[in-house]
């Protein structure tokens, strides 16, 4: 008696062979049909034990386009490796050899970091000392030829493969290949004698206009059966997190802030009783712009603040006694913290003068010259916010936190006092991470200064914090590196399998 199966089942198996693994993909053209057809059909012959399905995993290098460049013009080090031996001098001022090496900024970075490491050289009290004996060829600049002429990739070293990709100089993408090939049933069963069994599978629109849906009979679904992944546009990671955050602070009774990123220092720091001359200040952490100055600030103000810093607030304030500079005061940069906007809304600028209780919050962009790691990056969203009232205490601030985090699953909230020139008391919050269990910094917070609060109006309390929405999605996903979240390093499968959990 021959046995009935679905047209595409008849398809695939009369196509496999019982000596040969097939691809899948080769036994859908095969058959003539779809490779999600078939893709299905031959898990579910798998499952009835007519076919055995395999699976290989294999790794292909592709060049980036930086890789490109590089095998145009050579490797930095390697370049400037050439030009100090070129020059034939063993002591040789670096910013020379820079120069006839005729390398980009980035690139002498890169240069540099991998000089040493590779042993060309040494550089010494500013000076670079090539070394003759530097092996040669050079490795990586002979694997990236290799992938570029389709070299067999084991005759390269693996070691040296790995750091081409951490340098993003190579790619390598995972491919998965399925092969099916019949099993002793599935044989058996073709020589006993295949039909197409009267079903279908699915209901066309022709069936429904005609009618013909009510009199057929439709073939079993196999649930369990894998299905083509697919692989949707959806919100960002951090995206999602930021509108999370969004939705629970207007929750707690908050109003959001929106303001400019580039603006005056003195919306920056100025009002923030940061003294001008203070080190963060320095064009080597802020980010300043070669713009007109801002011109459009309130002049009482101005005077109140800048009051504030020369003489300090109240019969036994003091201030700084430290250069003032309108000039400064007025000059525009890349905000380092949100804490601009709740300056402009607490002076009554933005929206008028402000009345307490007052709840105030933003989720925005920040910009900051910190050392590129795991948890620093140039830019960051910061979570502003804070609260205008009678009588607050740090302990309104403490529970804040604890009922904000609450809402994202995150009971483990510790405190350790810090210092600002613009809050006291003043504290530091960590989090801990769930699958390091280490505790990460995640914001800092405070109570106004009067120093602060004083020349801007305000006659009451008001506590404040900015917290870090990248850390806040470390916590929330698992990552342990703020790069996986976004930039050149993220891993976008984790980012497509990525979930927000509160």
């Amino acid at each position: 008696m021959s046995t009935q199966l679905p047209e595409s089942h008849v398809a695939v198996l009369t196509a496999a062979s019982a000596t040969d693994a097939d691809p899948i993909e080769s036994l859908a053209r095969s058959a003539e049909v779809s490779p999600e057809t078939a893709s299905q059909a031959a898990f579910e012959l798998a499952d009835e034990g007519f076919v055995e399905l395999t699976e290989e995993h294999t790794v292909e290098y592709g060049i980036t386009d930086e890789g490109h460049t590089y095998i145009d013009r050579g490797l930095p080090e390697r370049r400037l490796y050439d030009t100090a031996v070129e020059l034939a001098q063993d002591d040789i001022p670096l910013g020379d050899v820079i120069e006839h090496t005729e390398l980009s900024g980035q690139e002498v970075d890169i240069a540099l970091a991998n000089f040493t490491r590779k042993e060309l050289g040494e550089i010494e009290s500013g000076n670079l000392h090539p070394n003759s004996d530097a092996p040669s060829p050079d490795p990586d600049q002979e694997a990236l030829a290799a992938v570029a002429h389709e070299r067999p990739l084991a005759e390269l070293d693996t070691e040296t493969l790995e750091r081409l990709l951490e340098r993003n100089l190579l790619e390598a993408t995972e491919q998965t290949t399925r092969k099916i090939t019949l099993t002793d049933a599935g044989v058996t069963t073709l020589m006993e004698g295949v039909e197409v069994a009267d079903t279908v599978d699915r209901i066309t629109p022709e069936m429904l206009t005609s009618g013909e849906w009510r009199d057929v009979e439709f073939s079993e679904y196999n649930v369990e059966a894998d299905a083509p992944s697919i692989t949707a546009g959806k919100p960002h990671v951090l995206r999602h997190t930021a509108e999370r955050v969004k939705d629970v602070l207007v929750g707690m009774g908050f109003t959001e802030m929106t303001g400019p990123h580039a603006d005056a220092d003195f919306w920056i720091n100025d009002c923030l009783f940061m003294p001008q001359d203070h080190p963060a200040r320095t064009h080597w952490d802020r980010f300043a712009l070669d713009v007109d100055p801002m011109d459009e600030i309130p002049t009482d103000l101005l005077e109140r603040v800048e009051n504030a810093h020369r003489e300090g607030v109240g019969s036994d304030g003091d201030g700084y006694h430290s250069p003032w500079s309108d000039d400064f005061a007025r000059a525009v940069a890349l905000r380092g913290h949100t804490t601009s906007l709740s300056m402009r809304y607490l002076s009554g600028i933005e929206v008028g003068r402000l009345s307490p209780p007052q709840r105030y919050f933003s989720v925005e962009k920040v910009y900051r010259n910190d050392t590129l790691d795991s948890t620093h990056l140039l830019e960051f969203f910061q979570i502003e916010g804070w609260v205008m009232a009678e009588d607050l205490s740090v302990r309104d601030l403490m529970g804040t936190f604890v009922e904000f985090y609450e809402q994202f699953g995150i009971t483990d909230i510790q405190f350790k006092p810090h210092y600002n020139p613009y809050t006291e008391p003043s504290f530091e919050l960590f989090g801990r991470h769930p699958t390091t269990d280490e505790l990460i910094e995640i914001g800092n917070s405070g109570m106004f200064r009067e120093e602060v609060l004083t020349p801007l109006g305000v006659e009451c309390d008001v506590m404040a914090w900015g917290l870090a929405l990248e850390r806040l999605a470390m916590l929330t996903t698992g990552a342990e590196d703020i790069r996986d979240l976004h930039g050149t390093l993220a891993d976008i499968q984790f980012l497509r399998d990525a979930e927000v959990s509160y």
